[in-house]
């Protein structure tokens, strides 16, 4: 059995599949994802689970060089913004809109769908090397 608490065998395949430079998203219950994006469905029921525990979890597995986030998530759901960089402290952060984060999910080798109510949650998490 595994050491790392990433449990979902989907997500943990995309991960260990990640290069330098491709894109994970991991988006609120509302984002939507384009129907060639690879869809990993984690929603279970309102807010269940989290978007700041899934991306926790993630964390334990990824190496992230970048962080995509909508403008709207500060303006909207700062607490959002907040927690990813207390999550990411050493990341750098480029705000997008959120019309072009969507445009990202085409491109992300595959989009997380949590269970997430709070507007705006959503980020893309860039891949970085371990080496």
């Amino acid at each position: 059995m595994k050491k790392t608490p990433l449990l979902n065998i989907a997500l943990s395949e995309v991960i260990a599949s990640l290069g330098h430079g491709d894109m994970l998203v991991i988006g609120d219950a509302g984002l939507p994802i384009p129907p060639e994006t690879l869809r990993i469905d984690l929603a279970l029921t309102k807010n269940i689970p989290s978007f700041t525990d899934t991306v926790r979890t993630v964390l334990e597995e990824m190496r992230v060089e970048k962080v995509l986030v909508a403008r709207e998530t500060a303006q909207v759901s700062p607490q959002v913004l907040a927690e990813l960089k207390r999550l990411l402290p050493d990341t750098p952060f480029e705000e997008i809109s959120h019309s072009e984060l969507k445009e990202h999910c085409a491109r992300a080798r595959a989009v997380v769908r949590t269970g997430e109510f709070t507007p705006y949650a959503n980020v893309i998490l860039v891949a970085g090397v371990v080496f």
